[in-house]
């Protein structure tokens, strides 16, 4: 018997002194579950795994999805506006697919098989790919130069083209975060939890700078065929690697939808919304006695109303003690994991708005680097499109350094690690101070050019794509070990995957408030040098400053109806 599951058996003694049957408490059974079946799971053993994996992945990923626009306008003859919405589609629901993969693997299947499965998928649609690039009769025929009119694809080589695009997207939002709950999954301690997911941000974003100069370049260079194929197979070592160390994860055992038990938990609590509650424990349903202990009396009176969805009236059980009506009777557990889903939503839509300037600085940071002298010596200029690869430079440098260097000093100067809270109001703090040298930097920039027949060097926008990857090095991980700490047991999966949630709501807002600033004032102007960009960034600014207030009041109101100091000692942290 290994020395983990010797530990689990301690714990599991102590509590049943305490007077807390092992059977009676969901996060004992939890840990069980994952610890059984014998050998050595989990901890840093199966870290280049997972790692490995992720890195591979992300690897394949960023070479097809960063450079698709170029693919569809050079290769397929498609317009720039249509291959701009296409690559918008794609960007888009690849952050939206892994909520589809997370609440498959929460509720019927667990992490691993959806893993397996979405890298596969993920293999199959870069197989497609590489057939695009590589044979004629799957693409139409290329335009001349000379030639106003180009040849349009036919339809099957658009569905060749779209089912190679549809398969990698859906296996890449199927890995994405999911992997990063199966990696979590695999620690217990809270710091082990939160030292992962600051390294699983770092292997994403190093291997997306690989993908984005080493790959973009092969494709842009050499040739499209052999891009592709790298992908391709990278993607296949990927799910190699992953293969090779099944025998020491650690396996979650989903335990049905838990979205079907909040359901019930709204409908039950409508039902009896009538019914007077009660003050006594023995008046309410759980899963057996020890889950009443467990629940603290802080969050029974918190929320209280959904509370009348696990009062016990009759006719709600059977002779056996078990429910009799699903719809009108759940346990206290269940009226929890709802509570606790309510009360991290307003910190989770909080990260929306900061995510949503960094998605507007992005697009108008390429506009200014348009405008710049981008030569860094005389015979070399840097790409537009490589520009914002700085920020995935600043947040691999950061990443390693806050984690090994800022966090220790932090600890031994408070005798505690920073909470996820705190690291997300860090990075609240950095992305406004990045919008405001932004709209310093571009108020430069528009006198440069309104009075200097030299345009400003390029480098003057090294600083703002800097301070964002700082900021991302606090506020993404932060935000990423937040919600898989707080969220229920059964919802971890879902938690992780909300992040890329944020991301995919943030692009499509940036680009709505984008589009609604051109139609109401004259500051976007097509020649930027005419316009007030820098007003743009002002606005930013306010918008950051608001939603940072916002998000203090949200903490501290989640703070206050947790029972322990920070979010690791909260009901949702049984990690």
């Amino acid at each position: 018997m290994n020395m983990h599951f010797q530990l689990g058996q301690e714990a599991a003694t102590e509590l049943q002194q305490l007077g807390w049957n092992m059977d009676a408490s969901l996060s004992v059974d939890r840990d069980a579950e994952m610890l059984d079946s014998g050998g050595n799971r989990g901890g840093w053993i199966i870290f280049l795994f997972i790692i490995g994996t992720f890195m591979c992945l992300t690897l394949a990923a960023g070479g097809w999805q960063s450079n698709l626009i170029v693919y569809l306008i050079q290769e397929y003859n498609v317009k720039s506006i249509d291959a701009a919405q296409v690559s918008n589609v794609v960007n888009g629901c690849t952050c939206l697919f892994p909520i589809i993969g997370a609440i498959i693997a929460d509720s019927f299947s667990g992490c691993f098989p959806v893993i397996l499965i979405s890298s596969c998928i993920s293999f199959l649609g870069l197989v497609l790919l590489v057939l695009t690039a590589t044979l004629d009769s799957l693409r139409p025929t290329s335009c001349d130069d000379g030639l106003s009119l180009c040849e349009t694809p036919s339809e099957s080589q658009f569905a060749v083209l779209y089912a190679g695009i549809a398969l990698a997207s859906i296996g890449l939002g199927g890995t994405r975060f999911t992997i990063a709950t199966m990696g979590a999954n695999q620690f217990d301690k809270p710091e082990e939890q939160g030292n992962f997911f600051n390294w699983f941000f770092f292997a994403m974003y190093t291997a997306s700078v690989i993908s984005f100069t080493a790959i973009v370049y092969i494709e842009d260079n050499v040739s499209w065929g052999l891009g592709y194929g790298l992908c391709a197979l990278v993607n296949l070592i990927g799910l190699l690697i992953f293969l090779s160390g099944s025998n020491f994860y650690r396996r979650d055992k989903p335990q049905g939808s838990p979205f079907v038990n909040m359901v019930r938990v709204l409908v039950a609590s409508v039902r009896k919304r009538k019914v007077l509650l009660s003050s006594r424990s023995v008046d309410y349903h759980y899963h057996n006695d020890g889950e009443a202990k467990m629940v603290p009396e802080t969050h029974k009176k918190s929320l209280s109303f959904l509370n009348g969805a696990a009062l016990k009236t009759e006719g709600d059980l059977k002779p056996d003690g078990s429910i009799a009506k699903p719809w009108s009777l759940c346990t206290f557990q269940q009226v929890e994991d709802l509570k606790t889903v309510i009360r991290i939503f307003p910190l989770w839509s909080s990260s929306i708005f900061i995510s949503t300037p960094i998605a507007i600085q992005g697009s108008l940071t390429t506009l200014q680097a348009l405008t710049t002298d981008r030569r860094i010596v005389s015979h070399f200029k840097i790409p537009v499109g490589s520009l914002l690869v700085l920020v995935q430079i600043s947040t691999c440098i950061s990443l390693p350094i806050i984690d090994r260097f800022l966090y220790p000093v932090w600890q031994k100067l408070t005798n505690q690690s920073p909470t996820p809270l705190q690291r997300l109001g860090i990075g609240h703090v950095l992305n406004i101070i990045s919008m405001v040298v932004s709209a310093l930097v571009e108020s430069r920039r528009l006198k440069t050019a309104h009075s200097s027949t030299l345009p400003m060097l390029v480098m003057w926008l090294f600083p703002q794509l800097a301070l964002v990857g700082i900021g991302e090095a606090f506020h993404f991980p932060g935000q990423l070990q937040l919600c898989y700490q707080e969220f229920p047991a059964s919802l971890r999966g879902t938690a992780t995957a909300m992040v890329a949630m944020t991301i995919g709501i943030a692009f499509y807002m940036g680009t709505a408030l984008i589009g609604l600033v051109r139609r109401v004032t004259g500051w976007l102007p097509d020649d930027i040098n005419q316009g007030r960009l820098d007003n743009v960034y002002w606005m930013v600014v306010v918008i950051g400053v608001l939603n940072f207030g916002y998000y203090l009041l949200c903490a501290k109101l989640y703070k206050h109806q947790n029972v322990s100091k920070g979010v690791e000692g909260s009901s949702g942290s049984d990690g």
